[in-house]
């Protein structure tokens, strides 16, 4: 463990000082850069290039060890943009992205802020083109939410089952709070996971999500499965990906979904393969087909790139 000493130095008068040392744990720095060549060909339109930064990140973590037991805990992190230096839905430099304070026991977790929902993170690895055009939030789900204004509670691992309740102020009287939560149990290389959002999406709309995955030996597969009901109508949608690692550098990767949750008659495609360049870089390429009833939104797309970790 890393720590920082800090001396302070207290004059309580001219003629009386004290020197106190405190230890606290020195942060740490991370982030990841991912960015891709992608050419696009729509269905009915010309084709066209572009360079893609796919959620690419800065950030900065820490631990401070309480009283009682207690561990505080704090992170701080913010999406950058490699290829042209704004995000593209809010045209800021930097967009906030996971960002909490909390602490930590025996009793499991409480984080407050800005995070993941327990809905989202149910998928684990399930979405092999996960912040690429393969991506679930394009064309299979309307729940991969990151919600702020959240107060999170997560239980301490009960032999492998872990249950998260997350509410999400509205700050709003006319509106009501929202609630996220899930249930995952572990053993080995099994994961299942299921999920519930009330009102995540908005007014009287639920959302379920039920998730397998499994691993044996160089082969991992995963099946996702999705409701989304509101007053109005119930739409589902499903996803299963395989992925298969032909040595200790070249993985192979497909996943095939159907959903009518954010468009009608929406299916995605995508095959790809990556290569490690070292323990946290690789490089990878990738094809996705999307199609829907929709055709403005058909195309394919065919990228590469390279993503590095520190």
């Amino acid at each position: 463990m890393k720590k920082l000493a800090l001396s302070l130095a207290v004059a309580a008068a001219p003629f009386i000082a004290q020197a106190e040392t405190i230890e606290i744990e020195k942060p740490s720095f991370y982030g990841k850069l991912n960015v891709t060549q992608e050419f696009v060909q729509p269905e009915n339109a010309g084709n066209y290039s572009q360079l893609n930064s796919n959620a690419s990140r800065l950030g900065l973590k820490g631990k401070i060890a309480l009283d009682h037991g207690l561990t505080g805990i704090y992170q701080i992190e913010y999406e950058v943009n490699a290829d042209d230096g704004t995000e593209s839905r809010s045209g800021n430099t930097l967009t906030q992205r996971n960002t909490f304070a909390g602490v930590k026991g025996e009793f499991g977790e409480v984080i407050v802020g800005m995070f993941d929902t327990p809905f989202k993170a149910t998928q684990n690895k399930i979405d092999l083109f996960n912040d690429l055009q393969g991506d679930i939030k394009n064309f299979i789900s309307n729940s991969e939410n990151r919600k702020e204004n959240s107060v999170q509670y997560t239980s301490p691992n009960m032999g492998g089952a872990v249950v998260t309740v997350d509410h999400i102020n509205s700050e709003n009287e006319n509106t009501n709070n929202g609630l996220s939560t899930s249930v995952a149990y572990t053993l080995e290389n099994i994961y299942v996971a299921a999920a519930y959002d009330n009102e995540v999406e908005g007014e009287k709309i639920d959302a379920y999500r039920a998730v397998v995955q499994i691993t044996i030996d160089a082969l991992q597969l995963g099946v996702l499965a999705e409701n989304q009901d509101n007053a109005d109508s119930s739409e589902d949608g499903w996803l299963a990906s395989a992925r298969f690692k032909l040595d200790s550098k070249i993985a192979l990767n497909a996943q095939y979904g159907q959903s009518d949750i954010r468009e009608k008659g929406a299916s995605t495609m995508s095959l790809g393969a990556d290569y490690k360049l070292a323990k946290t870089a690789k490089t990878f390429v990738y094809v996705t087909q999307e199609d829907s009833d929709d055709e403005s939104l058909n195309a394919t797309y065919i990228g590469g790139g390279l993503e590095y970790k520190f």
